[in-house]
């Protein structure tokens, strides 16, 4: 087994959506279901609604640009109020309940992996644009939630990315140096966040983005997180 200096990195700090979680296998039924709530069987409505949040009906995926992929529900709150005709302040609290029941689709079997890396004796986080309060019902729901040390929403008073917050505050948590920490995560938004705390960064492509966009960011790119302990021991 490998420990201390032996290994890359005490720490992981996992971003949730695209990382720990297959994006669109969760998140293109959440954005279904908001755009048929709001839209009904207005089609010029739900239209409106789709180009908000960068959403392609008819292709069923996300555009790149996209607010809900690596924004936070404020951001997406602010996105949507003008369609919706509603205050993004009254909508966020809908927003945060609507993800909170969204059937997550784990990236890779996430209790194995997981337990692996606390028995190597690795500190484990999640950092997420999304609230706490959704990011912990996703960890609980999939059997996982205590096997983190730390767990951070954009709502959590870190601030959210691509700002260093969240990464900083992993790190006093754990005691860990930030060079001894890897961020791993799937949008540029969790690279440059890791990187501006100092951290080693590694790119995932099981959300939207791909080589392209995330390779000039990372010291890694990997197809998921299953392949984080090879990289870990190496």
């Amino acid at each position: 087994m490998c420990t201390g200096p032996e290994r890359r990195a005490d720490g992981v700090l996992f971003d949730k959506d695209g990382t720990l979680f297959d994006f669109d296998a969760t998140w293109v039924a959440w954005v279904e279901a908001l755009i048929a709530h709001w839209g009904g069987q207005d089609a010029a409505r739900r239209a409106a609604l789709a180009a908000a949040v960068g959403f392609d009906l008819a292709g069923r995926a996300f555009h790149p640009g996209s607010v809900a992929i690596a924004g936070t529900p404020e951001e997406t709150a602010r996105a949507l109020a003008p369609v919706v005709g509603l205050p993004a302040a009254a909508l966020v609290d809908r927003l945060n309940e609507e993800a909170a029941l969204a059937p997550m689709a784990e990236a890779v079997p996430l209790a194995p992996l997981l337990g692996g890396l606390r028995s190597q004796g690795l500190r484990l986080g999640v950092a997420t644009n999304d609230a706490e309060a959704p990011a912990r019902a996703h960890l609980s729901a999939a059997g996982v939630l205590e096997l983190f040390d730390f767990i951070a929403g954009s709502d959590s008073g870190h601030g959210g990315k691509p700002g260093p917050g969240m990464c900083q505050a992993f790190a006093r948590a754990t005691g860990l140096a930030p060079g001894r920490v890897v961020m791993v995560g799937d949008s540029t938004h969790d690279l440059i966040a890791g990187r501006a705390a100092g951290m080693q960064v590694v790119a995932v492509l099981s959300g939207p983005a791909g080589v392209a966009e995330l390779g000039p960011l990372a010291d890694a790119v990997l197809p998921d997180i299953g392949h984080l302990p090879g990289w870990l021991a190496a």
